[in-house]
């Protein structure tokens, strides 16, 4: 009998479970009935918005910053390296920028310098031509003047004035000197010019016996006689002694004097120095 007793009690408690939920869940629908009803007379009344409020969320954590990691010293050494070749470079683009300031304006200097000297070519080549303007009109003067000087301070024969210079030199430079008076080295080209110069030149040089330069050489050919202008000399007053007939010098002595006291003509070295005789046209 105490076994059956038992058995009907293991059978009736799941009963009694279940009874209680079921109670528990009516309860629980009535009360939610309740509450649906009161919601839909209060939106019926128009005190509140028909709005349903939206249900709260759980908020998000804020992120947590993750920690910078300390910079190394391998790290700071490259970042000192990298910012003193910054500054390196930006003092080398400054240093260009003024060497190119520098370039552009010598470059206008030397245009300045090109132009004022371009301009002073000009000016020179003016006073040049105004120079050799000058010169050849004081050439001309002198030629004048030496002409005038030899007709009257000289001799006049026929159209032409003799004047005997009493100073040394050379054959080329006494002919260079008679040119530049405007004249030649005197060419007595017959008897009677021979005669004239040799009594002018006994009175222009007296008291000794003078050897003066006339404009007569063979330079161009031995034994070919030219007057200074390239003519040929055809008349000759060459000194005739048994002791010293000229010319005598051969190769040697290719120019002609005259000699003062008895007006017969010697041939001399070129190179001696002597007194000369230049010729004027009157």
């Amino acid at each position: 009998m105490g076994l059956a007793v038992l058995l009907l009690a293991a059978l009736a408690l799941p009963c009694v479970s279940w009874a209680e939920t079921e109670g528990n869940s009516t309860a629980l629908g009535q009360d939610q009935t309740a509450q649906d009803i009161q919601s839909d007379w209060v939106r019926g009344r128009g005190d509140t918005p028909d709005i349903e409020e939206p249900e709260p969320t759980a908020a998000e954590p804020e992120p947590v910053p993750e920690p910078e990691p300390e910079p190394t010293a391998a790290e700071s050494d490259y970042e000192s390296n990298y910012n003193y070749l910054l500054s390196r470079l930006a003092a080398m683009d400054q240093a260009i920028h003024k060497l190119n300031v520098g370039h552009y304006t010598l470059d206008v200097k030397v245009s300045q310098l090109q132009d004022r000297l371009l301009r002073m070519e000009g000016k020179v080549s003016d006073v040049e031509d105004s120079i050799h303007d000058v010169s050849n009109f004081c050439k001309d003067n002198r030629k004048e003047i030496g002409r005038l000087e030899g007709c009257v301070k000289g001799r006049k024969v026929g159209q032409k004035c003799f004047l005997v210079y009493r100073v040394y030199d050379t054959y080329v430079g006494a002919s260079q000197k008679c040119q530049e008076r405007g004249g030649r080295m005197a060419m007595p080209r017959d008897r009677r010019e021979q005669e004239a110069l040799a009594e002018y030149v006994k009175l222009a040089l007296p008291g000794s016996n003078w050897p003066v330069w006339l404009g007569i050489n063979d330079l161009r050919s031995e034994g070919l006689y030219l007057f200074d202008d390239g003519t040929r000399v055809t008349y000759f007053q060459w000194r005739k002694h048994f002791l010293s007939s000229q010319p005598d010098g051969g190769k040697r002595e290719n120019c002609v004097a005259m000699s003062s006291d008895d007006g017969d003509w010697w041939d001399n070295y070129c190179d001696r120095r002597m007194y000369y005789l230049c010729e004027f046209e009157a």
